[in-house]
């Protein structure tokens, strides 16, 4: 019965889910700014509490000038107190799955980051938009299509900003990159080639369940296919081929432990894409006519640097790449400016994500 009543208290109201957890809060201590609304700064809640939320968007979030991290969303009470010790966070500003939707009458949150495993970015972005908080959805932005263009519609009749978790795109050398495909500075582009994964074991947690979006492709690979678009300038008008298998079928019984395909351009350009959570890659390269250039790390959390065929580095530091990524998607929003990556790019990559497994499945190119 005690069990029950706690339970009730937790899913049923904002107030409740504070009672279930207001012991541990109320010896939680103030840090930062998160007790006080800066008015020159959005304030940031984070749907899910994961080991990304928790190893690199909120220690970035210490970091940006532009937004900080006000509030969250969790389905684990036992992290609550561990988090508001860290970061400050008020009780209010606590929310879980069931009582997300009563964001909307918080005006210290503008911005409500989803955080939560692939299958669930539809549902989660759905309640923030609804709510009237712009909305920042990791990637990959969804499992189909067909979800991604619901959450694209969902944000546009709120008239709240959008913007999907590309953070390669912010960065300063994958910019470079990005800029080469425009200038051509080495002549007409030939071959990309595309590569990103690490030895990854087994186990149980989501990323090896199909039907929330595990698997190399999903995880690993739109890294990929969105370093292969942007490094062409251009979009893919076909998958030639595609395989997906594991080579430790006991580990990875749902879903692709490698993924490789090859992209075909309307100028003939093609794009050998490899993604994995079988093995370690992580590079980025572009032969053109007249010499090539890459990046090698081409995804890593820093690190991220690359070099030309006529020997210019391309290493220009930056101190944290989601802060980074952050700060110039709430510059956006503060100076209603579009957003660098919105859901019309993440939708792009799921649509090649499902030509890919179409392909892989058929063993038959398949148009984009």
């Amino acid at each position: 019965m005690e069990f029950n009543r706690r339970k009730f208290l937790y899913y049923t109201s904002l107030s409740g889910f504070a009672l279930a957890v207001g012991a541990c809060n109320r010896n939680a201590k103030s840090k930062g700014n998160s007790f006080t609304k800066n008015p020159n700064k959005l304030g940031i809640a984070l749907v899910g509490l994961g080991s990304y939320s928790w190893g690199q968007l909120a220690p970035a979030l210490q970091l940006t000038k532009h937004c900080y991290l006000a509030g969250l969303v969790t389905g684990s009470p036992d992290k609550i107190p561990i988090w508001q010790q860290k970061y400050g966070i008020k009780d209010q500003n606590i929310y879980s799955y069931d009582t997300m939707h009563t964001i909307a009458n918080n005006d210290e949150i503008d911005v409500i980051y989803i955080v939560v495993p692939t299958a669930l970015h539809a549902k989660y972005s759905s309640i923030a938009a609804n709510a009237g908080k712009h909305v920042w959805c990791e990637k990959p932005m969804a499992m189909t299509v067909e979800e991604c263009q619901s959450i694209i519609d969902v944000c546009a009749k709120n008239k709240r900003k959008l913007s999907i978790g590309y953070r390669m795109q912010h960065e300063p050398n994958t910019q470079t990159i990005i800029e080469y495909a425009r200038s051509k500075p080495y002549g007409k582009i030939q071959k990309i080639e595309a590569t990103a994964g690490y030895a990854g074991g087994g186990g149980t947690g989501w990323r090896h369940q199909k039907a929330m979006g595990g698997g190399a492709l999903y995880d690993m690979g739109v890294y990929t296919i969105n370093g292969i678009r942007y490094a062409a300038g251009m979009e893919p008008i076909r998958v030639l081929r595609a395989k997906q298998y594991t080579n430790r079928p006991e580990l990875f019984k749902e879903v692709d432990e490698t993924t490789s395909y090859e992209l075909e351009f309307e100028n003939g350009l093609i794009g050998y894409g490899k993604t994995s959570v079988g093995e370690n890659m992580n590079l980025l390269r572009v032969d053109s006519e007249k010499g090539w250039y890459e990046l090698s790390p081409m995804q890593s959390y820093s690190g991220v640097e690359g070099k030309t065929s006529d020997g210019i580095l391309l290493n220009k530091p930056i101190e944290n790449q989601q802060a980074k990524q952050m700060d110039d998607n709430a510059l956006a929003i503060i100076k209603k400016m579009p957003v660098l990556v919105p859901g019309e790019e993440g939708m792009r990559d799921i649509r090649i994500v499902e030509a890919i497994i179409e392909a892989s499945m058929t063993q038959q190119a398949v148009k984009i």
